[in-house]
């Protein structure tokens, strides 16, 4: 898999999201299956682990299978824009997805930090309580205190790279990439500071 900036799966970030959109009812999966297609397909971008080296590539590790799941069905369907990811899941089925996902969902996130402490600290205050004068909601409401998110419906955020965040509210914001009609009211009030200082301060919730 050719790694790029637009190689997103999910999407911490939801999103910033990323509300989960329409998972569907779990089902049997093979974690290891799907391993064996990682290894081959999506290691080079995600990491064996999940974990991936480059901040433009989402970290999977640790998602919730039924996010990852709605994702690759979403690049599938066309769904979701993106030239890399449509051809690497056109050729998926639908047990290739669901065991992709068991895999990812069981792998350890590693843990980051954020780099500047003034962003972090801007970004807790957004992230925790949200901005009142411009209407935009705690993203803890939905994602959690730690980033933790909650299965089914909001995909976690902790430990995401802080450059996919950002990237994934700007995908929000412009409805390019991708659309959600929870997340692109909230990113299109946040300007661009404030995007990059929640994303600083959800890479080091764990």
């Amino acid at each position: 898999m050719k790694c790029s900036a637009l190689a997103v799966l999910l999407g911490l970030i939801a999103p910033f999201a990323m509300a989960a959109e329409a998972p569907a009812a779990a089902t049997k999966a093979d974690p290891a299956k799907g391993k064996a297609i990682v290894d081959t397909v999506c290691a080079a971008c995600h990491g064996a682990d999940g974990n991936s080296a480059a901040s433009t590539n989402p970290s999977l590790a640790g998602q919730h299978p039924e996010y990852i799941y709605a994702q690759l069905n979403a690049f599938k369907k066309g769904e979701r824009k993106n030239p890399i990811m449509a051809g690497q899941v056109a050729n998926l089925s639908d047990a290739d997805m669901r065991n992709l996902a068991a895999y990812f969902g069981e792998q350890k996130p590693k843990e980051r930090a954020g780099t500047n402490k003034d962003l972090m600290a801007a970004g807790k205050k957004i992230y925790q309580g949200g901005i009142a004068a411009t209407g935009v909601p705690a993203c803890m409401a939905c994602h959690g205190p730690s980033g933790a998110g909650i299965p089914v419906q909001f995909p976690r955020l902790g430990s995401q790279h802080a450059a996919y965040v950002v990237s994934s509210l700007n995908n929000y914001k412009a409805a390019t990439d991708r659309k959600n009609a929870i997340m692109s009211p909230i990113a299109a009030k946040l300007s661009d500071a404030e995007m990059k200082a929640v994303a600083e301060y959800i890479a080091g919730l764990r």
